[in-house]
């Protein structure tokens, strides 16, 4: 009984420790659920991307997982063509983007999804008349992050 109440004492004690200000070990992210009046992202009126991060927490299977909804006015890009280690979905909410996928540019609306994979050059720019709104997803998988900070 003894080992019992250690256990669960240690156990409180480290809850109360990972939950203090300034805490530098991440929390693994359990089941979550964002409305969308919480994550939406906004126009800043500068005409310049607007993004509203969600979350960038490990999971119990990631290193970490990345989501973000972005806002990008009418002919804008987020950034110039691109790649990096890391996979990424774009589920595209509002708007029409021309989203360079494998070396071509394919232009997609609401509802659409783009994966970007792995190490290959990817841009988006948004050709509508109207704000374009998506959900850009990322992750790494265990060691990426490790192996990219070295």
């Amino acid at each position: 009984m003894r080992k019992v109440f250690l256990a669960l004492f240690a156990g409180m004690v480290i809850g109360v420790l990972a939950s203090a200000p300034g805490h530098s070990a991440a929390a693994v992210m359990g089941s979550t659920a964002v409305s969308w009046e919480e994550i939406q992202a906004k126009p800043s009126g500068t005409g310049v991307t607007k993004a509203k991060q969600v979350f960038k927490d490990p999971t119990a299977t990631l290193d970490e997982l990345e989501l973000h909804v972005s806002t990008l006015p009418p002919g804008q890009s987020p950034h110039p063509p691109h790649k990096h280690a890391d996979e990424e979905i774009v589920i595209i909410k509002e708007g029409t983007v021309e989203a360079l996928v494998n070396g071509e540019t394919k232009r997609v609306g609401a509802g659409s999804v783009i994966f970007q994979a792995a190490n290959q050059m990817h841009g988006m720019r948004n050709v509508g008349d109207v704000p374009a709104v998506y959900h850009v997803m990322r992750w790494n998988s265990p060691g990426m992050l490790k192996a990219r900070a070295n």
